[in-house]
């Protein structure tokens, strides 16, 4: 898919950058410990309670530590549902994950019989809402364990009933949580990016190097490339096309299969550093067993069909060995 060996390619330095929504996401699981397993379980239970600190404060959401001594919390308490809005700011735009897809207050909401503040959002018409106003806390249907439970409060005084005592629920107490995480940007890609993805779209594998470094000389071939020489900060204003055949410089076995996993375990994740770069680079090593993988082994990229070709790395499906004889140590130890 690529030249044989690197050369210099030709850039409009012109050309617009390409830009994209972009969406990180990963899930967060955490141990809660025993003080907030009592404090989610009873949230699943439709109920809320606190934890009573050394000064006899009650603290809702609990303090797992004393903010006077430090000391461990272990006395929970319960406290009401209902309680009295101490301040608030409106939300006019909601954003995509809040409470509620319609204008609504965030508020600082004391529950009777806690000392402490809840944050939490409150379902009210654009300018009902003031300091002191009664509130209570509207449930979900099916509580799982979480401060979502609580859907969001809204003006009143009447409680929702709450759901079964602990001695009655037959599920076990909550004691992980996990908290989907999540952001969206605009991602607008470099000049460097751009032209490497674009060429990518072509089938073709574009490293970058500065033309003159400090000692008049040509700087690494950077794959893929970079704003700058990282070494000197200097410009990489040189694209070079490499070709799709490189050599394995190191590599791991993936055994454990993990949330999100699309390749079946075992495989084999390796540093493949291209014919004339000077920077290996991540992706999969195929048909081969991968207890056979090693160090210095040749391989050559694997497409997709080109009707598949987008903007990504992923063009490429993966690499596999091209039978040839391995690379010596000596002409990569400087690239691991």
């Amino acid at each position: 898919m690529t030249t044989g060996q690197s050369s210099p390619v030709q850039i409009d330095k012109h050309e617009q950058p390409l830009s994209a929504p972009l969406k990180l996401a990963f899930d967060y699981t955490r141990s809660v410990g025993p003080l907030l397993s009592q404090f989610f379980t009873a949230l699943r239970g439709r109920r809320i309670v606190g934890v009573r600190g050394s000064d006899g404060r009650v603290h809702v959401p609990p303090a797992e530590y004393d903010p006077v001594t430090y000391a461990a919390l272990t006395e929970v308490v319960p406290v009401s549902s209902v309680g009295t809005v101490q301040s608030w700011t409106w939300q006019s735009t909601p954003l995509a994950g809040q409470p509620l897809d319609r204008p609504f207050a965030w508020a600082l909401i004391k529950l009777d019989g806690a000392d402490t503040a809840l944050l939490h959002a409150v379902d009210a018409p654009e300018g009902t809402l003031k300091s002191g106003d009664r509130v209570h806390a509207h449930w979900i249907d099916e509580p799982v364990g979480a401060i979502t439970d609580i859907a969001y409060f809204v003006p009143g005084e009447d409680s929702e009933p709450n759901g079964a005592p602990d001695a009655q629920d037959p599920r076990d107490p909550v004691t992980v949580q996990v908290t989907p995480s999540f952001i969206e940007i605009q991602h607008t890609a470099s000049l460097p990016e751009t032209t490497f993805l674009k060429a990518l779209e072509e089938g073709k594998l574009l490293g970058a190097r500065t033309r003159h470094g400090r000692d008049g000389q040509p700087g690494k071939v950077y794959f893929p490339p970079k704003e700058a020489d990282p070494a000197t900060g200097l410009e990489l204003d040189e694209f070079i096309e490499l070709p799709d055949r490189g050599t394995v410089t190191t590599f791991a076995i993936i055994n454990i299969p993990f949330p999100g996993q699309r390749i079946k375990p075992p495989y084999v994740a390796a540093y493949v550093l291209l014919d004339g770069a000077d920077i290996p680079f991540l992706h999969l090593v195929v048909e081969i067993d991968p207890a056979d993988v090693r160090m210095g082994m040749r391989v050559q990229a694997v497409w997709k069909p080109r009707e598949e070709w987008g903007l990504g790395i992923d063009n490429i499906d993966y690499f596999k060995p091209t039978g040839e004889p391995d690379a010596d140590y000596d002409s990569y130890k400087h690239h691991l």
